[in-house]
């Protein structure tokens, strides 16, 4: 089904459309030292007019039942698109870490990477990151890449959310 434009939007965030709404979903994180867990995650994608798209995320770990089980992660930030189908990603975290991504999107996909990370005293050590997002069957499908806590690049997240 084809993605219907909201006329307030800016003309700007047309190739980001897909993304807007609110998500739900589960998906699978795993990492040296950490036990792989399942999860549940909600994104919510809004718009006011200005030329970006604001970004919601909060993450929580399931228990073997399927129930939320504590509170994982928390983003927030701003998908700004720019010419030439060049993107970037600007992330908050409340673990003390920001991050800046950019990158590309095409018809439906978007694919970025650390360009900057700032890190307070306190957070843990990170230092890169890859993120693929896809509007897969009417279903926003990621995954993310990371290195962190002296490893090398490796998958560590990915999830399979609808739109609710």
């Amino acid at each position: 089904m084809p993605i219907e434009l909201d006329p307030t939007m800016h003309p700007d965030n047309a190739p980001l459309a897909w993304l807007l709404g609110s998500w739900a979903g589960a998906g699978v994180v795993g990492y040296p030292g950490t036990e792989s867990r399942n999860f549940g995650q909600e994104v919510d994608v809004t718009h006011d007019g200005r030329p970006f798209l604001q970004w919601t995320s909060r993450t929580w770990l399931l228990d073997e039942q399927g129930g939320q089980d504590e509170l994982f992660a928390v983003e927030t930030g701003f998908w700004r698109p720019q010419p030439d189908d060049d993107v970037e990603l600007l992330l908050a975290h409340p673990g003390g870490v920001v991050e800046m991504y950019y990158g590309k999107t095409s018809s439906a996909k978007v694919e970025v990477a650390t360009d900057s990370i700032v890190r307070s005293p306190s957070s843990r050590e990170y230092a890169a990151a890859q993120r693929l997002y896809g509007y897969v069957g009417g279903n926003l499908m990621w995954v993310m890449d990371m290195a962190a806590d002296g490893h090398e690049m490796q998958s560590y997240m990915s999830a399979e959310l609808k739109r609710v």
